[in-house]
Parts: structure tokens; sequence; C-alpha cells
């Protein structure tokens, strides 16, 4: 059986019973960092028993069969990562994929998220949302992503580095504008935890002003595209369509986001593109 365990986010006090149940009693323990997981075991007091393993970004894609191995002869392997879900901009994937291959149980023991918690503490709309984990370093590739959101209408969720945060902020402004409301949620759970609320220029605001720069683990919320209130007719959707595909898209992937920038539905799109 493959575990996926989620551990705190910032309080050891958040550690569900069943985790340290699960660290105690497993065949083997895969950590993105064996250190950390020591010391949470600690505070946890929980004695590991079994074999400790690193599995992380560097060597994730060498790891996995010898884990996806172990899984198929029966071990019980738990697989916790630095903060929350594993394979949630977490490794876990390959090894979930690998253990799902080879006909093995894969489970969870469900806990901290930093994605829920900055969503549901962040004021912003929660009925649909989407995540969006690290944007790319790079500023036109970072630009690139952003603008692929510009129509989104769900919340959107992202991971960035303290040092990184402003510069995203900005893009955020220029792609989305700056008038978008969203938040920057700052060390969740932890003593010195901060929301800061408001429009992506007053956020940009917020974060060149902190005198030591933006500090911590930071989730950044942005709130999605206003509805576009805007009536299309067949003949409109169909030039839509058409300009996409002109860019690369096939006819599918044309419809489908001629669907989702104009509110449409993607039948009535479909129906429009072909007649």
């Amino acid at each position: 059986m493959l575990i996926l365990a989620a551990t705190p986010i910032g309080q050891a006090a958040d550690a569900s019973g069943r985790l340290g149940a699960a660290l105690a009693t497993a065949d083997v323990v895969a950590a993105e960092d064996t250190r950390r997981l020591k010391r949470l075991a600690s505070e946890l007091g929980v004695e590991i028993g079994g074999r400790i393993v690193s599995y992380f970004e560097g060597n994730e894609e060498r790891r996995t069969p010898e884990l996806a191995a172990l899984l198929a002869e029966g071990s019980t392997v738990v697989l916790v990562t630095d903060a929350g879900m594993p394979s949630v901009s977490d490794p876990g994937y390959r090894l979930v994929v690998a253990a799902i291959a080879a006909d093995v149980t894969v489970t969870a023991i469900p806990g901290p998220s930093a994605v829920l918690t900055a969503l549901a503490v962040s004021g912003l709309p929660v009925d649909r949302f989407c995540f969006e984990g690290f944007l790319p370093r790079k500023a036109g590739e970072r630009t690139r992503a952003l603008t692929e959101l510009v129509a989104e209408r769900r919340t959107m969720v992202f991971f960035e580095s303290p040092h990184r945060t402003e510069a995203s902020l900005r893009a955020m402004a220029d792609v989305l504008g700056a008038d978008r409301a969203a938040a920057v949620c700052r060390e969740l759970t932890k003593t010195y935890e901060e929301v800061a609320r408001g429009s992506l220029e007053e956020l940009i605001a917020w974060a060149a002003g902190q005198e030591q720069g933006v500090r911590g683990e930071v989730t950044i919320v942005v709130g999605g595209a206003a509805p576009d209130r805007r009536t299309y007719g067949p003949d409109d959707l169909r030039e839509l369509v058409t300009a996409r595909q002109a860019e690369g898209l096939s006819r599918k992937d044309a419809i489908e986001q001629v669907a989702g920038e104009t509110g449409v539905r993607k039948k009535d799109v479909y129906d429009a593109a072909h007649s």
C-alpha cells in the first residue's frame, strides 16, 4: 500500500493521529527532507520503526522504480513532503502512477493544505477555483502563462517564493489588470501569519513596503475574471474560432477556448463553427 500523508504547513499540533500511527508502522517512509521528517516525528513523540529514504525532486525519477518494486513486494510505503499533501506542487505524482500501474492500493491521510487554507481566508469566491502552482521564473514565460489565464473566471491559487512575490504581483497586474482583487497569504498557521487583501495594485504597494522584503512561505489568491456580458451571435463565435485556429490551435481546442472566454456553451460554439 502507498499512503500519501499530509504534514502540517506550520503547526505540528495540526498533524492527525493517523499520521503518527502511519509513520510508526510503515515499512518505508519516503520523505522530501529526512531531517524535517525526523524533527516532525520528535515533535509528535513518534518513533519511526521502518526504513527512511529521501524522495525529492533531484532523485524522484531514479528512486520511483525502487519504491514501486517495494510496493509490489507487499511493503507499506508512507510518502511525506516538507509540508502539505504530496503530489500538490511536491514530489509524489510519479510514484502514484507507478503504484497504480503495479496494481498497488493508493490511499491518503488528509490534512493541512496551503491551497485550501489560503483560499478559505482570502475573502475571494470559493465556489469554483483552480490551482496554478508556481509561475515560471523567467519574465517572458511568466507573462505568457498569465496571458492564458486572462479570461479564467475561477478564483486562482498560486504558490510563490518570497523574493519573487513582488515581481509576480506586478506581472499579474500588468496582464490581469491592476484592479483585480487578490490576497497574499504568508506564513499560514504560523506565529507570524499575515493575510494582505486588496487589489493587485494595492498588494504591490504592500510588498514594496516590507522593510526586509516579503518573508516566509507565500500563497497568492487572485479573483477570476468578471463574466463577459457581451452577446455573441453565430458569426461572432465562428470568427473567434477561426482566429484561434489561425494562432495554431486545433478546431477542438479553439472551440473549447472560445467557450471559456465568452461563457457560451461549448455545444453552441461547436454549432456556430460548423454552420
